[in-house]
C-alpha cells in the first residue's frame, strides 16, 4: 500500500481522501481521537481534540514521524482485533482502508464499537468494488488466476479485500451505528500515467452528477447510538397488576360506605 500511494493514481486518491477527511473530522468534538492504519494520510490534522493517536498494525513497520507532516499525535503499534483502550473511552475513530487490510474486518469494527463512547463517531474510507478501478482489479486477478500476464502488476495494491459500501452499512447497523453521511469520489479512469489522469480530470465533476455511486473510493461517517431502557416482560406486568389492585380496593370501600348509609 505504501509503495502504491507514491504512484500518480495513489497521490490522486490521497488528495481526495485528505480533502474530505479534513471536512468530516473538523467539527467532531471530544477529548480522544484515534486513526487506525495508513499513517501516510494525516486524517486527524483538522481535528482539535487534545489527545490524538495514529496507530498501525503490529505486523507492519513502525511509524516514522515526518517533520513535513506536523501532527499532534502519538504513534502506536497495536492489534486491530484487540484495541488497548477502555470501553467507551474514545470520541472519534478513523479507519482509512483499515478494514480492507485487517485480518478480521468484522472483529476490528466490533472493537471500534466497544471503545467508542455513546454518540462517538467512526469514519471509514475504502475502495469501491463497484467502480472502474474495482473492475480493473478483478480482471487483473482473473488474468493472474488463469496464468496470464504474470509480469504485469495489479492496478491497485494486491493485499486486502475490498468491502462494498452497502455491506459496510449493514455491518454498521448491526453494531448499533447510525450512518450520518456517505460520499463517493475519484471518478477518473484507472490509468497509471500522470498525463492520462490529468486528461480525465473532467470526469470528477461529471461523475458526481451522472454516476455518483461508481466512484473509486468512498467514505462513511457513522454515530454510535445507545438506546434508552424500557420496562418489558415481568417487570411491566407487575407494574400493571399493582395499579389494578389499588382500583379494586377503592371500589369495594365505596360499596361498604353506601350500605352503611
Amino acid at each position: 500500500m505504501t509503495s502504491w500511494l507514491a504512484t500518480p493514481a495513489g497521490r490522486y486518491l490521497l488528495d481526495w481522501e485528505q480533502q474530505h477527511l479534513d471536512q468530516a473530522v473538523a467539527d467532531v468534538f471530544g477529548f480522544h481521537a484515534l486513526q487506525l492504519g495508513l499513517p501516510e494520510l494525516d486524517a486527524l490534522r483538522s481535528n482539535r481534540m487534545p489527545h490524538r493517536w495514529v496507530a498501525s498494525d503490529e505486523r507492519a513497520a513502525p511509524i516514522v514521524t515526518d517533520e513535513a507532516l506536523p501532527r499532534a499525535a502519538l504513534a502506536l503499534q497495536l492489534d486491530y482485533d484487540a484495541l488497548p483502550f477502555d470501553s467507551a473511552s474514545l470520541d472519534l475513530v478513523v479507519l482509512p482502508h483499515t478494514l480492507e487490510l485487517a485480518q478480521d474486518p468484522h472483529q476490528t469494527l466490533r472493537e471500534v464499537e466497544r471503545v467508542l463512547r455513546p454518540e462517538g463517531r467512526v469514519v471509514v474510507v475504502g475502495f469501491n468494488p463497484a467502480s472502474l478501478w474495482g473492475l480493473r482489479q478483478r480482471l487483473g486477478r482473473l488474468r493472474l488466476g488463469v496464468g496470464l500476464a504474470r509480469r504485469q502488476p495489479l492496478f491497485l495494491p494486491p493485499s486486502g479485500e475490498f468491502l462494498g459500501y452497502r455491506r459496510l452499512r449493514d455491518w454498521l447497523r448491526l453494531l448499533s451505528f447510525e450512518v450520518e453521511a456517505g460520499r463517493f469520489g475519484c471518478y477518473r479512469l484507472p490509468v497509471a500515467s500522470e498525463r492520462w489522469l490529468q486528461r480525465c480530470a473532467w470526469m470528477d465533476e461529471q461523475g458526481e452528477r451522472w454516476w455518483p455511486v461508481f466512484g473509486a473510493a468512498y467514505f462513511v461517517v457513522a454515530v454510535k447510538r445507545v438506546r434508552g431502557m424500557r420496562l418489558v416482560g415481568l417487570a411491566r406486568e407487575q407494574r400493571q397488576r399493582a395499579k389494578a389492585g389499588a382500583v379494586v380496593a377503592t371500589h369495594k370501600r365505596r360499596e361498604r360506605e353506601e350500605e352503611t348509609a
